[in-house]
């Protein structure tokens, strides 16, 4: 893929969170950008005002017509959820256009700087974050293509004015996207099941995560959570370390300490031990985030102040643990969790934080899939919670599975507090009730709900 004779880049699935980046990007090359997407949302105003064009009908008409003009200078980029009838997809694979996945695009990108690559199941957001937060403490920086929106940067996306030539890149596991890249420097955090739809079964996906690593450079260096390593790499030519929140592995942390949910801990490394690091963000899965990032960083020549400050000043990723409201009577985190494992870090966390305090969770499933492969284990993990209420499934791509349906979580879920509702009924049950701790969790619209929750409390306790 020649980016430099591209005039012109389509975006189909534009308000995708990874999408959105690439939109973003190919505007700072200077390229004209305009897109699809089928819902209007807080970032896809936020392209529109960047000047995006950015229809949510999907027509051939839609299309700009300098856009099509010539296939040759247009690029079309498309997310893999689409669906295969997508009228503007069709049209534009029927004619001479170049049209790639997001994934194939990364990728393109990324050959043209040394880069590091966060793969993992869970927990890939916050630590590719947290390692070009730190990476931007150092005189050469990078530029960052990120899951999630960066409370220090505003954005998905990093640039840097100096031209860096390191770049971070969550590396996506989805529909095998991760595999388009070939990085320097590689971090994986997890590899649970997830996606059944796509791999089938578990040791598809560790079977995945072993081509990821064998896409690694040559003379490159795998970071790998301790237990994963013996699972995905049987190379010889790279550096492979591992990290965990305990003892046992190559980078730690050691003297855990927290103080109102924030950590402080001596930082155990092959290097040397360096002591006194704080967190600037709540949770102790934080602190495994933050050594697998912290170990990038030093690989890559961070100083240790610039380590110790870059980690005391990372105020963390939209949705990732984040607090929506907080008074003397009640707490409100709001976070992407969308996996069993995804929502037991997030409640023993909390539980962490507040062991006396009660605990109450809003969940809303994503996927119909997702939700018939893993109802025991979601069951299991919202059973950590003091109360919960349970919305319907957000289906995104799938169509809907029959006899799948939230019931199938609520009826394993052991605890007495526990309500099923739909999504328009759920204002109506927060309005009534009085919450100690509340979390919301989840991938699918309930982001929508999550300033008026707020409001709601404001009204209640303010």
């Amino acid at each position: 893929m020649d980016i430099e004779n591209i005039h012109r880049v389509y975006l189909i699935g534009i308000g995708g969170i990874g999408m959105s980046a690439l939109a973003r990007y190919f505007l700072y090359l200077g390229k004209d950008v305009a897109g699809y997407d089928s819902t209007q949302t807080q970032l896809t105003a936020k392209l529109e005002e960047e000047e995006i064009n950015i229809c949510y009908v999907d027509k051939v008409g839609n299309i700009p017509e300098d856009f099509i003009e010539n296939p040759l200078t247009t690029l079309v980029v498309y997310t893999p959820a689409i669906p295969q009838s997508h009228k503007q997809f069709n049209f534009f694979k029927a004619k001479e256009f170049k049209v790639v996945k997001r994934a194939e695009a990364l990728g393109a990108i990324s050959k043209s700087f040394t880069t590091l690559a966060v793969a993992g199941t869970h927990g890939k957001t916050t630590t590719s974050t947290m390692a070009a937060h730190l990476l931007c403490q150092t005189e050469q920086g990078c530029d960052a293509f990120l899951g999630g929106i960066a409370k220090n940067f505003t954005s998905n996306l990093v640039l840097r004015d100096n031209g860096s030539n390191r770049l971070v890149v969550e590396a996506d596991e989805f529909d095998r996207s991760f595999l388009h890249i070939e990085p320097s420097l590689a971090i994986i955090t997890s590899i649970d099941a997830d996606h059944l739809d796509i791999y089938g079964t578990h040791d598809e996906i560790k079977a995945a995560f072993k081509l990821f690593v064998n896409n690694i450079k040559d003379g490159g260096v795998l970071i790998a959570k301790k237990g994963l390593e013996n699972i995905v790499n049987n190379r010889n030519d790279i550096k492979t370390y591992t990290y965990s929140t305990n003892e046992g592995s190559d980078f730690y942390a050691s003297n855990l300490s927290p103080e109102n949910g924030f950590y402080s801990f001596d930082f155990v490394t092959p290097f040397g031990i360096f002591k006194n690091f704080k967190m600037g963000v709540l949770g102790k899965y934080n602190v495994e985030n933050a050594i697998a990032a912290s170990a990038a960083a030093l690989i890559w020549g961070i100083s240790i102040e610039s380590l110790k400050a870059g980690l005391a000043s990372f105020s963390g990723v939209e949705r990732r643990f984040e607090v929506k409201y907080q008074s003397k009577k009640c707490i409100y985190i709001d976070d992407y969790a969308h996996h069993p494992e995804e929502i037991k870090a997030a409640i023993s966390s909390a539980r962490a934080i507040f062991p006396s305090r009660k605990i109450a969770g809003i969940f809303q499933p994503h996927l119909y899939s997702r939700t018939k492969d893993f109802a025991k284990e979601f069951a299991e993990s919202l059973s950590l919670l003091d109360e919960i209420i349970l919305l319907d499934i957000y289906p995104a791509r799938e169509e809907p599975i029959a006899g799948v349906t939230s019931e199938i979580i609520f009826n394993q879920v052991k605890i007495k507090e526990k309500v099923l509702c739909s999504f328009t009924e759920l204002m109506g049950i927060v309005q009534k009730k009085q919450f100690d701790v509340l979390l919301t969790m989840g991938a699918g619209s309930i982001d929508k709900l999550t300033e008026k929750i707020a409001s709601t409390l404001n009204k209640a306790n303010g």
